[in-house]
């Protein structure tokens, strides 16, 4: 779930004030804030229950309008598999969200490029999106090979799911996006 953010720049000439913090640093007010942000930016109560999926060391991305919370992105550790590449430790990018008010003034632009720049350990970043061009923008490609998920009986084809994306970072190795690429299977999801 990483919608909506529609976001064509900040305009007022300085990005955000940007802070990164994980989970368990998180006080109980950065918590309801973020979930705030995610349920009104996506109109969807689920995102009540963000904390109960959230793994341990996963890493939130606040972009602040002075002291308010408005635009959050969470990355979290899981393993693509691109086919004849080998596991890679993957960056996963989830609830990317902007309030409202503030979507196409350049918060999610400039929590996505903290996000970027700061995911180094890994050895490839990736979400999944409906509005793709956002993050093309940014230095995501997406992905145009066969996608399945990895669980213990096997590979699971998701013929229907789009909009998964890639991020070149220092330790990635040559990518071809053409080919079959599979993910973990996690707990009641796939890819979002």
């Amino acid at each position: 779930m990483v919608d909506p953010i529609f976001d064509d720049g900040f305009t007022s000439g300085s990005d955000p004030r940007v802070d990164v913090i994980e989970t368990d640093d998180l006080t109980g007010a950065q918590r309801v804030a973020i979930i705030e942000v995610c349920v009104a930016a996506h109109r969807s109560e689920n995102f009540r229950d963000l904390f109960s999926y959230t793994t341990d060391g996963a890493r939130h991305f606040l972009g602040w309008r002075g002291d308010e919370l408005v635009s959050h992105a969470m990355v979290t550790t899981r393993w693509l598999e691109p086919s004849g590449c080998g596991v890679l430790r993957t960056g996963f990018v989830d609830a990317v969200s902007t309030l409202p008010a503030a979507q196409g003034l350049g918060y999610a632009s400039a929590v996505m490029r903290e996000l970027a720049g700061s995911i180094d350990d890994y050895e490839v970043g990736c979400l999944q999106t409906d509005i793709p061009s956002f993050y093309e923008r940014l230095g995501w490609q997406l992905w145009q090979g066969g996608l399945s998920g990895r669980g213990d009986e096997g590979l699971i084809p998701t013929p229907g799911q789009r909009g998964v994306m890639v991020l070149a970072l220092a330790h990635t190795p040559r990518l071809d996006v053409t080919v079959d690429l599979s993910i973990e299977v996690q707990p009641e999801r796939i890819w979002d």
